[in-house]
């Protein structure tokens, strides 16, 4: 059970310099993440835009052969009524131009609405793209401020991570998921050393008898106002030949 409970407060003491440093990047590793989601809603927005323009000439250019299509099919009915030898055939005549006339009303308009949509989305591209290239410049900015600051601390990361894992791997899977509970519920405080007959992480007085009985390092004793893992100083002292 010792050993259990030195592996905790080992466990503790590495994640909280692994929080110091984590701290010391301040609000940037946040500020990055907020800059990269922005970054990836603009570029998405662009390239709908681009795609609206894409698919809008498309429309347009659609529009347009079948406005000549419409043209030439008008030209060769008139051609036609001057050979006709019935009225009923002079009449079906008319009524085809009338319907291909109609057509191209209607698709001179939607020429018209299409011409506007693309302005639009041109105007709005080219604002999008001046926002993209802001956000991007200001997210590598950003970046390399916090590159630098990992990079000063980097080395220790590292050696703390991987005492971390050490620490994990020795310890049992019910306990780690407790602790993680804990730390999680306590702003990374899981365990504590009890100091002055008092709870480390809340400060409130701990019962003399329960000081008693955690000294004996026999089980897994908790704070009864905050619900911390309390530790006496051995445990506290033997933790240290552990890391």
């Amino acid at each position: 059970m010792e050993e259990k409970l030195s592996r905790l407060y080992a466990l503790q003491k590495v994640d909280s310099s692994l929080d110091d440093l984590e701290e010391m990047k301040g609000d940037l590793p946040t500020e990055v993440a907020d800059l990269e989601a922005r970054a990836n809603e603009q570029e998405n927005e662009v390239q709908e835009l681009e795609e609206t323009i894409k698919q809008a000439v498309v429309d347009r250019d659609r529009a347009d052969l079948e406005t000549i299509s419409q043209r030439e099919r008008i030209e060769k009915y008139k051609t036609q009524q001057y050979q006709v030898k019935s009225n009923r055939q002079y009449d079906a005549l008319s009524r085809e131009i009338d319907a291909a006339q109609a057509m191209i009303a209607q698709l001179e308009k939607d020429i018209e609405t299409l011409e506007g949509k693309m302005t639009v989305a041109r105007e709005d591209l080219a604002k999008g793209k001046t926002q993209l290239e802001g956000i991007l410049k200001e997210l590598k900015e950003k970046r390399q401020e916090l590159d630098e600051v990992s990079k000063t601390n980097e080395d220790e990361e590292l050696r703390l991570k991987h005492e971390r894992e050490k620490l994990v791997v020795r310890t049992e899977r019910g306990d780690l998921a407790v602790y993680e509970r804990i730390r999680k519920a306590k702003g990374g405080l899981a365990v504590v050393p009890v100091k002055r007959n008092a709870c480390g992480g809340c400060y409130n007085a701990v019962p003399p008898q329960k000081v008693l009985e955690l000294r004996k390092n026999n089980r897994i004793y908790t704070c009864e106002h905050c619900g911390r893992i309390l530790v006496s100083d051995e445990i506290v002292e033997k933790s240290a030949s552990i890391l």
